[in-house]
């Protein structure tokens, strides 16, 4: 196909629901509706709460301590695993499948890793909560490249591996994942890891946030003694409108 990249005609996925009878929900009254909308309410919040408790819960798992010495090609330069922090505290690694042993190379990359990528918060508010976010594979920085613009990824950091040593350090030779790590000063730790079932529900930057130790670092949330904390809503901007607190990643 050569250097430039073409979009791949797969074949047609037609729609079940437009090609078969199916069953719809009952119809009711507004007023029934209304009770039926209440009660599912309850649940709904329900699980919300559970969800709040297990956010509060990874925020106390406890870290281990990780080498440094990885390394990782960019955009405009090599760096080590501190580098990929970009200067802040959290750091959330996805490794992206996009390879020549992988479905759709070279002009695609892994169809669930790029389901993922297209659903995934602008990393500008993350960075606002002192968290960068970068996708790492095994893919050059000129396939990237080209990758990222077909797909309107532009905004999103991407890293090329160097070696296999990461990948086999972290369990994802041959399955994506999400990593976790914090630093303190110059020493950094893995403090979550997450792969398989569960990754659906991780995207917004409120659900890539809870898988930090820091969390959203709101005052309503159940934390431990130190971690920071602010008012909610507040910090909410535009994701042009962080200024430099984002610049690193415009820079990828």
């Amino acid at each position: 196909m050569g250097d430039n990249m073409a979009k791949q005609e797969g074949p047609a996925i037609p729609s079940p629901s437009m090609q078969q009878q199916i069953s719809l929900p009952e119809v009711r009254s507004r007023d029934e509706w209304q009770a039926a909308r209440d009660d599912l309410l309850v649940e709904e919040k329900a699980l919300m709460k559970a969800r709040d408790s297990l956010a509060a819960k990874r925020r106390r798992l406890p870290m281990t301590p990780v080498r440094s010495d990885y390394r990782f090609v960019g955009r405009d330069d090599e760096v080590d695993l501190l580098g990929l922090f970009a200067g802040r505290r959290q750091l959330i690694v996805y490794r992206f499948f996009y390879a020549p042993d992988v479905e759709n190379w070279p002009d695609g990359s892994c169809s669930g890793c790029a389901f993922f990528a297209d659903t995934v918060t602008h990393p500008a508010h993350l960075a606002a909560r002192d968290t960068s976010l970068v996708f790492v594979t095994a893919a050059p920085q000129e396939r990237i490249t080209a990758l990222k613009a077909r797909m309107g990824w532009e905004q999103l950091p991407f890293f090329t591996l160097v070696g296999d040593e990461f990948s086999s350090d972290f369990g994802v030779e041959e399955m994506f994942g999400v990593i976790v790590f914090i630093r303190d000063g110059d020493r950094i730790y893995q403090t979550y890891f997450l792969n398989g079932r569960g990754i659906e529900e991780i995207g917004p930057a409120w659900s890539l946030l809870d898988i930090t130790p820091l969390g959203r670092q709101e005052d309503w949330q159940d934390v431990p003694e130190g971690r920071p904390q602010g008012a909610p809503y507040e910090w909410w901007r535009l994701h042009d409108n962080y200024g430099a607190v984002a610049a690193e990643h415009t820079n990828r």
